[in-house]
């Protein structure tokens, strides 16, 4: 059997302890980060939660949806369930992991889409009062899907203050 001995100084016995110690933190704060999730929560439940969702997004609604139901998420995914969920992957949702629960389904009119000031849609899926998914759709016969997040393509349209003019209350 061979043994072979190294002799450190102090400083650079020091130095690696600290720098694996430092590794060891940053491994455990990734794996942190990783199991907690980096998306946000947003609750759901109330309407008063729905429209400040709404307003974070950019988007400007009606006070109250345009419609309301309540969905069962099917057990097996088709095509077309497919194809949403991959959307709403790309969210940081995944409706997969609700397969078979009841969800509540929001619907709300947007009046400030770019371009598009009329049929645009954006649509909350809430599962015990927390999103678990959405998107904005326009309705038109050559419509579109896209997640709920406005890009630089689609950021919502400032609403341009009213402009107000003073008149002048001359005396003759």
């Amino acid at each position: 059997m061979y043994i072979k001995t190294v002799k450190l100084s102090r400083t650079v016995f020091a130095l690696a302890v600290v720098t694996i110690g430092a590794a060891a933190v940053l491994a455990a704060a990734g794996a942190a980060k990783k199991l907690s999730g980096s998306r946000r929560v947003y609750k759901v439940q109330t309407e008063q939660q729905r429209q400040a969702l709404i307003s974070e997004l950019g988007w400007q609604t009606g006070d109250k949806p345009t419609s309301h139901k309540t969905i069962t998420i099917p057990e097996q995914f088709d095509d077309v369930y497919e194809g949403y969920n991959a959307l709403q992957k790309e969210q940081g949702f995944d409706l997969a992991a609700h397969k078979g629960k009841s969800a509540e389904l929001y619907t709300y009119d947007i009046y400030n889409y770019p371009d598009h000031p009329e049929n645009m849609q954006l649509t909350l899926i809430g599962e015990e009062g927390i999103l678990i998914g959405g998107d904005v759709c326009c309705t038109e016969l050559d419509g579109f899907m896209q997640g709920l997040l406005p890009d630089e393509n689609t950021k919502p349209v400032k609403p341009e203050a009213d402009a107000v003019t003073e008149t002048g209350s001359g005396v003759s």
